[in-house]
């Protein structure tokens, strides 16, 4: 990891502010980011995520790590709202910065596949009515095995 690397790591109940978390990625040459939204798939009226203050913040923290290594990055964040959220919201944020938009797009695709599955949130969903919990997909393991 680079002495001069920003690396952010960040949990919260408060909208994400996508605009200033990208302009902070600024230091020359190329980000690349990520913003997540609820989705109201199935009729989805409510999402609301818990985790597990301290656990999923480190985990975060070190999958940015990981990534500042991998790529020589500049910077790299993580931002993921938890509570509850309506579809249309944003739920993540994940940044990086190079000299070289390859590594950006590699290591921000590498942050959003490993973060799914691991770093410790659960999601609830409120649908018709009815509360149930979201199982870990398949399709979300694919994803994060391409970078193991």
């Amino acid at each position: 990891m680079s002495v001069t690397s920003i690396i952010r790591a960040i949990v919260t109940t408060e909208s994400l502010d996508v605009a200033a978390e990208h302009a902070a990625l600024e230091h020359g040459g190329a980000v690349a980011t990520f913003t997540g939204l609820v989705r109201a798939d199935d009729g989805v009226a409510t999402l609301e995520l818990e985790h597990y203050p301290g656990a999923t913040e480190a985990a975060l923290r070190r999958l940015a790590e990981e990534a500042v290594q991998r790529w020589s990055l500049s910077a790299a964040t993580i931002v993921h709202r938890v509570g509850p959220m309506q579809p249309g919201e944003r739920i993540v944020f994940t940044g990086a910065a190079s000299a070289h938009r390859a590594a950006a797009l590699e290591a921000c695709a590498f942050l959003i596949d490993r973060l799914k599955t691991d770093a410790p949130f659960w999601k609830r969903e409120v649908v018709n009515g009815q509360t149930r919990w979201v199982e870990a997909r398949e399709t979300d393991d694919h994803a994060a095995d391409r970078w193991r």
